[in-house]
């Protein structure tokens, strides 16, 4: 008896933890969205490099699609007639912080901090104020995709990586980017990203072959009350 009291004692805390644990709902950004429609979104993350995006908007423009770029305020500042370009052509600005920062390592009134100078710019640039998020290096927790939201931007990540930046060569960026191609997918490159512009036209075409139409991830994201299950997969609320 005193050894199942001695027990009690030791574990009873241990098992409040792990309740605790599992009692903790994660707050997930939007990887991909349940569509009926054979649509998908191309975004482009862009924190560093320049050379390459006019080539990458010609080739948008050729296979007729609409993007989104996830822009970081150091690039903005650098490549300011390139944001313009990008807006001009009809394509969709998406705010990635001021710096390309850790969300998950600052406080959150820098999160806003890094989120507001981002968005300035952006706005200052083009007339228009992004309204999705994308943390850097897709580093987030909670904390992160509730201030984001508080903000007012949804925090978007991405459901098929061609790990465009890793410099692999083009079959596996094509490979990585066309492998299991679903509808509501959103699809992340690097717009300095080596093999890019070699292999976007071979992307492009095979999404088409498919029947896919590419449009800007602000017009996949569902309208009204929705829900995100446990794979960041966004819902209709009336679905769940």
């Amino acid at each position: 008896m005193a050894l199942v009291m001695l027990s009690a004692l030791y574990l009873g805390p241990l098992q409040q933890q792990a309740t605790d644990v599992l009692a903790v709902r994660r707050v997930l950004p939007v990887y991909s969205v349940e569509r009926d429609d054979r649509v998908i979104s191309v975004t482009f993350d862009a924190s560093w490099g320049g050379d390459k995006t006019l080539a990458i908007l010609d080739l948008l423009d050729e296979y007729n699609v609409k993007a989104t770029f996830f822009l970081v305020g150091i690039w903005v500042d650098k490549y300011p007639e390139l944001v313009q370009e990008i807006a001009a052509r009809g394509h969709e600005i998406g705010n990635h912080s001021a710096s390309h920062a850790h969300f998950t390592q600052i406080s959150e009134s820098q999160m806003r901090q890094e989120m507001d100078s981002c968005s300035d710019k952006i706005e200052a640039l083009t007339g228009t104020r992004p309204t999705l998020f994308r943390p850097p290096y897709g580093d987030y927790d909670n904390k992160v995709v509730t201030v984001t939201r508080n903000e007012g931007y949804e925090c978007v990540q991405w459901s098929i990586d061609s790990q465009d930046w890793k410099n692999r060569g083009v079959d596996d960026l094509v490979r990585r980017a066309t492998a299991n191609v679903q509808p509501g997918d959103i699809v992340l490159f690097h717009n300095d990203s080596e093999f890019i512009v070699e292999a976007l036209p071979q992307v492009l075409a095979f999404y088409q072959q498919q029947g896919f139409s590419m449009i800007p991830a602000g017009e996949i994201l569902l309208e009204g009350e929705t829900t995100i299950d446990v794979q960041g997969k966004q819902h209709p609320a009336a679905a769940q």
